[in-house]
């Protein structure tokens, strides 16, 4: 990080850290409930809409593993700022987008490119270099859970500004609202990257990624995320117009996915809390398989309002809690030099999955007039995350083991 050994406070880095990503992805966690206003207001196709947010998380992956470079070169205050402008532009963009190619670029490129610097891969990063190895996780696990605590918070708060003001209108109130994350991550200027230089490096860039790409626990680390971003944003996006295709309200939905934000702040924080105490691909391994059985039950069950959040609840308690063991596992492999961009590689492979759950719930959908096949896919993909978690080495990384591919 340059010569300065001087670091932020903790209580300082989780406070701002925290606050960016409530905004970042609470904003994010209700984009499902502009799919039906938007496509029947624009006469556009569920598909239409699928591939924009399919796009999103395919820009979000991408833009991260730049802008986790940029951020442990120059740090992170930069970089956030940027990613503040860029959402207050998509979701503008959003609003007055007339064409799909138009909301394609909006909501699918601008805002991706906005969530990869506002959201995990940079602040963990910050965490990593003012947090000790001993209190890593835990304060990660803060992080996600505010992230989740976002989702709780902002998903009613757009659901009203929608029933309230029009879907249109709602995204350019969101658009002023991200800008509020400009002078939070003035809390984040870490001493080391004040005076402008980029932070010296033991490993090169690409050393760093020569020697992950070649150790079997981080790609097996990645398989696993990817599953994770299938799940998560397929349910995320399509479940509420999947209870609408069933029946239920359109509040059903809203409360459904506050409850997953509201029980994710507890799960989260839980694994957050569990990864200092035991290993982290076992936490992993629990979480996949976990999510595999609830959905199996919520198939099974008869669909009714409680039924909804019962299994809203429980999803919840699963739902990012994967952020922190799969990133702090980042980190006691390969250190924190690098580990910014890292995190953004392994955050690509989920953004992969994000973008295949997406947009085959949209195109599965409209060619089968049902989202079973998919739900059935997430299935079984929580079964195989769940295998390939539990071989991963935890231990950091051996440098010469490493050149020599360990």
């Amino acid at each position: 990080m340059s010569n300065s050994t001087k670091t932020l406070s903790i209580t300082q880095v989780l406070v701002c850290g925290a606050a960016i990503v409530t905004l970042s992805m609470g904003i994010r966690h209700g984009f499902g409930l502009w799919l039906q206003p938007v496509t029947q207001s624009q006469g556009w196709t569920r598909e239409t809409f699928a591939f924009a947010i399919a796009i999103q998380n395919l820009a979000w992956g991408l833009s991260g593993i730049f802008a986790g470079m940029l951020a442990d070169r120059y740090g992170a205050f930069k970089v956030i700022v940027g990613g503040a402008i860029l959402y207050a532009l998509g979701l503008m963009g959003m609003a007055t987008a007339t064409t799909p190619m138009m909301f394609t670029a909006t909501a699918g490129v601008l805002i991706g490119m906005a969530q990869a610097g506002t959201t995990y891969a940079v602040i963990y990063g910050v965490i990593g270099r003012n947090v000790s190895a001993d209190k890593r996780s835990w304060a990660m696990g803060i992080a996600a859970a505010a992230g989740s605590f976002g989702q709780f918070l902002m998903v009613p708060t757009e659901g009203f500004l929608i029933s309230h003001f029009g879907w249109q209108e709602a995204l350019m109130i969101l658009g002023f609202a991200a800008l509020i994350m400009i002078p939070l991550s003035w809390g984040l200027r870490e001493p080391g990257f004040l005076g402008g230089a980029p932070a010296l490096r033991e490993q090169s860039i690409l050393q760093a990624l020569k020697e992950a790409f070649k150790y079997p626990s981080f790609q097996l680390l990645m398989a696993g995320y990817f599953v994770c971003g299938f799940q998560v944003v397929f349910i995320g996006v399509h479940m509420p117009s999947y209870l609408r295709d069933k029946g239920l309200s359109p509040q059903v939905a809203s409360y459904a996915l506050a409850l997953i934000g509201l029980f994710n702040v507890f799960g989260t924080y839980a694994a957050g809390v569990l990864g200092q105490r035991m290993q982290k691909k076992n936490i992993l391994a629990f979480i996949y398989m976990a999510r595999a059985v609830v959905i199996s039950v919520f198939l099974i069950a008869p669909l009714t309002p409680m039924s909804v959040y019962i299994f809203s609840a429980v999803m919840g308690l699963l739902w990012l809690s994967t952020v922190p063991p799969t990133n702090a596992t980042v980190a006691q492999i390969f250190g924190v030099k690098h580990l910014s961009m890292l995190s953004g590689f392994v955050f690509f492979s989920h953004q992969i999955g994000s973008f295949m759950g997406v947009w085959l719930g949209g195109f599965l959908y409209d060619r089968t007039g049902s989202y079973d096949v998919v739900w059935y896919i997430a299935i079984a993909l929580g079964v195989l995350a769940a295998l390939v978690n539990l071989p991963i080495k935890e231990a950091a990384i051996s440098r010469n083991d490493a050149l020599q591919g360990a």
